[in-house]
């Protein structure tokens, strides 16, 4: 498997993206456009964006990448200087334009447009309270159940008490940018399992879910939303107010984002992306480094995985010891190319055509790799069909020997908080020692990298990261599941909670 790739579909699929603008003297339609591109990584199958120009909401959500989605009159359309965006890959709910976001609803105290990012585990349980309470649904995705549920609370309470009411009853990961009426909120959640960033724009302030996005403005980070914390942006884009809803211990943030999901250029959690990988690099030398003759990345992903892979080492050999000056180490180089002309709609009706998508989308370089000893990098594994495939390829292309190096820990449980992964039964992990995948593949050697490597290079303890697909404890009450923390789970209760 290859995650950076998209190879053949043996790959987690992307969360979503947010962002939400407030600008005091331009239209905020444009920004929230070019902040979808930025984040377009982040899904493929629908787009959106929501505004207000302090009188009425606008709206348009299609199915589609960004730049299929809107059209330069789709853009005028959305007049108004603050507004909502988000790009989404369906983990909870359908897949038709029911499901896409924001999600809008109008009602009594005015009207809402939420975006999310995440995965509730107690959707369907707070559907049902709503839906006895009179509310109705159009979708089967817990992002409406969210808006009802805050649409509900500002029925009869300030901003802010109804988004700390939702907080407490609703349980899961989530980041949020939400409009009510012309104010842009951030929400995220206790546990900041899925990150959000606040950002200064010329003329305004940003939310979204990677910085990346604001880099994209010409703006700067100013810091993560915290976990539990609510960004209210002023609706004339001069300033914002956070308010500390909800504090919990411990974290829960998401390793993920930084093996895979999220760009290299992105800073979250403190972090910058690429230097994170970089760090997965050298531990993967550090833990398992092999002599070979070349080091080389599966694109795009690994490649981080790669330089830091190298740079370790041309310092020390694989047994530890300080690397002879006369001795380059092991060389890095760009062995497979990438076509980045085979999208994700690429039409693979039998077996062996799914079989050739790796040979459509990747192809050796000979001259790296012919009579060489190979370590490929890979950022993780999931069903094992394209790392299989990948080592054929480089076998065919004549290397002598083929290692496989994987930035990552093995995956083997599902995820539930809004990464689109294989069940149990598909996770070649699941089941299956490190020796005997190696056979699986076909690689001469097979290493993974530590847990304890992941949180040393994050900076973080194993208690303040969600590490539930690498050792089958989540930090959420997941029905069926083993926890590894004491869940502080909301109770069933359809009336708000007291402060």
């Amino acid at each position: 498997m290859n995650a950076g790739g998209d190879y053949g579909g043996d790959e987690p699929r992307e969360k979503c993206g947010v962002v939400g603008v407030s600008l005091e003297d331009r239209e905020a339609a444009r920004p929230l456009y070019y902040a979808l591109y930025a984040l377009q990584h982040r899904g493929q199958e629908s787009a959106g964006i929501v505004t207000h120009d302090g009188f009425q909401q606008h709206s348009h959500v299609e199915r589609g990448l960004v730049g299929d989605a809107f059209e330069e009159g789709d853009l005028a359309s959305l007049s108004g200087g603050t507004g909502i965006g988000h790009v989404r890959y369906p983990t909870a709910g359908s897949l038709d334009k029911s499901c896409a976001q924001p999600f809008s609803v109008s009602f009594k105290s005015g009207s809402l447009g939420l975006s999310h990012n995440g995965n509730l585990v107690n959707a369907d349980e707070v559907r049902e309270e709503l839906a006895a309470a009179g509310h109705a649904f159009t979708s089967d995705g817990d992002t409406e159940v969210i808006a009802h549920d805050l649409a509900r609370n500002l029925l009869e309470e300030d901003l802010v008490r109804a988004v700390k009411h939702t907080m407490n009853r609703i349980h899961g990961s989530y980041s949020l940018a939400i409009t009510h009426d012309d104010t842009v909120l951030g929400v995220r959640d206790p546990l900041g399992n899925r990150p959000l960033c606040l950002g200064k724009i010329d003329g305004g302030y940003v939310l979204a879910s990677e910085s990346a996005a604001i880099d994209t403005l010409d703006g700067e980070l100013i810091r993560d939303v915290r976990p539990g914390e609510l960004v209210v942006l002023d609706s004339d884009g001069t300033g914002y107010d956070t308010y500390q809803l909800v504090e919990r211990d411990a974290t829960a943030h998401c390793f993920f984002e930084h093996v895979y999901f999220a760009r290299p250029d992105s800073v979250i959690d403190e972090s910058l992306v690429y230097e994170v990988r970089r760090k997965l690099g050298r531990k993967l030398w550090e833990e398992s480094g092999v002599e070979s003759d070349v080091v080389m990345p599966v694109p795009d992903s690994g490649r981080a995985f790669a330089s830091g892979y190298a740079d370790a080492a041309g310092e020390t050999t694989a047994a530890g010891e300080p690397r002879p000056a006369d001795d380059g180490g092991v060389e890095f180089a760009e062995g497979l190319m990438k076509n980045r002309y085979v999208g994700r709609t690429f039409i693979m009706p039998t077996q062996d055509e799914r079989e050739r998508a790796v040979r459509l989308k990747l192809n050796p370089i000979r001259s790296t790799v012919e009579g060489k000893s190979v370590t490929i990098i890979d950022d993780s594994i999931v069903r094992g069909t394209t790392s299989t495939q990948l080592v054929e390829l480089v076998r065919e292309a004549g290397a002598e020997e083929v290692h496989l190096r994987i930035g990552a820990p093995p995956i083997l449980a599902p995820c539930y908080f809004g990464i689109d992964m294989a069940t149990r039964d598909e996770l070649i992990a699941a089941d299956a020692s490190t020796e005997e995948i190696r056979e699986e593949v076909g690689a001469d050697s097979l290493s993974y990298l530590s847990i304890d490597a992941v949180a040393e290079a994050l900076g973080e303890s194993r208690a303040d990261l969600c590490l539930g697909c690498v050792t089958g404890e989540y930090p959420f009450d997941v029905e069926g599941e083993a926890t590894d923390r004491d869940v502080d789970a909301p109770v069933s209760d359809p009336t708000p909670a007291d402060d």
